[in-house]
C-alpha cells in the first residue's frame, strides 16, 4: 500500500503557471493547502493566474515572480528568493514547456529548435539544480518534471519537441536515481501528459513568428488540428491527475487515456512506433 503525501501545508514552486497545466496546478495545489511560489515568463498571465489562486483560496500563500527558465543566473536568484520568502520549499513542477514550430529537421530554424531546448530540457535543468539543496533540506522534498505522451512516443515535425520531452524523461529517471543512491529525502515523479487543451500548440507557432521565422501555411494549419482535435482534456483535470498521483507517491504518472494507450502500444510494439507515427501523420496533416 502507498503512502500519502499530502501538499497541505508544503511551499511547492509552480514554473510555467501563467496558463494551461501551470495554471491549474497552481489553483488545484491552493485548493489542497499548499503555499505557492508561481513563475512565468509572461509577466501577464503570472498575474491572472496569482488572482485566480487569491479570489479561490484567500488565506493561501502567493509569491509570483516573472522568470524565464532558460536563465540560468536568474533561476538561481529565483531559488534563493522563494527559499527567503517562504522559509523551507519542499515541491518543484517544472511545467514550464513550449511546443516548438512544427517543423522538420531537413528544412527547420533551429532558432526554434534551440528554444525549445532551453526552455523545455534546460529550464528543467536549471530549476531542479537550483532548488535541490532547498528541497534537501526541508527533509520532505519532491520534484515533478512535466514530459509528455512525446517523451516516450515521437512524430513527426516534433524533433525539438520530441527531443526535448525525451531527454527530460531520461533526466528525471537519472535524478531519481542518484537521490536514492545518496539517500538523500527528495521523491522525483515523472508526469506524461497526452492531449491536454492549453494552447500550447498556437502559441509555439506565434513564439516561432516573434523569433523572425517565416511560417508555412501547413505549420499554421497543424497547430489548428492538434487544437481542435488532438488537445482534448481539460487543464483542470489534468493537473488533479497528477497532484493525485504526487500525493499517492508515485513516480511515474501518464495523463489522459491517450498517454495510457500510446504508453501501452510502445511497449507493445516499439519497432513499429516510427511506421504508426506515420501513418498518423498522414491520415491527421496529409502527405506534405
Amino acid at each position: 500500500m502507498r503512502t500519502r503525501h499530502s501538499v497541505r501545508g508544503k511551499v511547492a514552486v509552480v514554473t510555467g503557471a501563467g496558463s494551461g497545466i501551470g495554471r491549474e496546478l497552481a489553483r488545484e495545489l491552493a485548493r489542497r493547502g499548499a503555499r505557492l511560489a508561481l513563475c512565468d515568463v509572461d509577466g501577464e498571465g503570472l498575474a491572472a493566474t496569482a488572482a485566480l489562486v487569491r479570489s479561490g483560496s484567500p488565506a493561501v500563500a502567493v509569491h509570483t515572480a516573472v522568470l524565464d527558465v532558460a536563465d540560468r543566473a536568474a533561476v538561481r536568484a529565483h531559488a534563493d528568493a522563494v527559499a527567503r520568502h517562504h522559509g523551507v520549499v519542499h515541491q518543484v513542477y517544472n511545467n514550464a514547456g513550449v511546443s516548438g514550430g512544427a517543423q522538420s529537421v531537413l528544412d527547420g530554424d533551429w532558432r526554434v529548435f534551440e528554444r525549445t531546448l532551453a526552455v523545455n530540457l534546460h529550464g528543467v535543468v536549471h530549476v531542479s539544480a537550483a532548488f535541490l539543496p532547498h528541497l534537501i533540506a526541508s527533509g520532505d522534498g519532491h520534484v515533478v518534471n512535466v514530459s509528455s505522451l512525446n517523451g516516450f512516443f515521437a512524430q513527426p515535425k516534433s524533433a525539438d519537441y520530441c527531443a526535448s520531452k525525451f531527454a527530460v524523461r531520461g533526466f528525471t529517471e537519472c535524478l531519481r536515481s542518484e537521490l536514492l543512491a545518496q539517500g538523500h529525502p527528495v521523491r522525483v515523479t515523472v508526469v506524461h501528459p497526452g492531449g491536454v487543451r492549453t494552447g500550447i500548440a498556437s502559441a509555439g507557432v506565434a513564439a516561432a513568428a516573434r523569433h523572425g521565422v517565416e511560417l508555412t501555411e501547413d505549420q499554421r494549419r497543424r497547430a489548428r488540428v492538434y487544437e481542435e482535435r488532438l488537445l482534448r482534456m481539460p487543464a483542470d483535470r489534468a493537473a488533479r491527475t497528477v497532484l493525485d498521483g504526487v500525493e499517492a507517491g508515485r513516480s511515474r504518472v501518464l495523463v489522459g487515456r491517450d498517454a495510457v494507450a500510446v504508453d501501452l502500444l510502445v511497449r507493445a510494439l516499439p519497432a513499429a512506433a516510427p511506421a504508426i507515427a506515420a501513418r498518423l501523420e498522414r491520415r491527421l496533416f496529409g502527405a506534405g
